[in-house]
């Protein structure tokens, strides 16, 4: 059965760095991504990373600052954030799918998703 657990979630100062982990099981998929959810806000888009050529893409407000990356050996999905600040704070998900490129951001496009980790930015 597919499961996908994240980890690395946690108290940061802004400024400071985080790296997130999602180990995957199960299956393997075209398409991993990293979606957040902040206090009273819906569920957005924050990386991808598609299988086919490696690309990966970004929300506008972490591009330069977070990097997502996969180990494809192990099935491992990784985020890492830099210079976060307040408005990072969020409950971070890693999700999966096959979805097309148009789909790549949106929610509705992955049918599996970990429990979340909690990333609080505040000093």
């Amino acid at each position: 059965q597919v499961q996908l657990v994240e980890s690395g979630g946690g108290l940061v100062q802004p400024g400071g760095s985080l790296r997130l982990s999602c180990i995957v099981s199960g299956d393997t998929f075209g398409t991993y991504t990293w979606f957040r959810q902040p206090p009273a806000k819906e569920r957005e888009f924050v990386a991808a990373w598609r299988r086919s050529g490696g690309y990966t893409y970004y929300e506008d407000s972490v591009k330069g600052r977070f990097t997502i990356s996969v180990d494809k050996a192990i099935n491992a999905v990784y985020l890492q954030m830099n210079g976060l600040s307040p408005e990072d704070t969020a409950v971070y998900y890693c999700a999966a799918g096959r979805p097309i490129l148009s789909n790549i951001r949106s929610v509705s496009a992955y049918g599996y998703w970990g429990r979340g980790t909690q990333v609080t930015v505040s000093s």
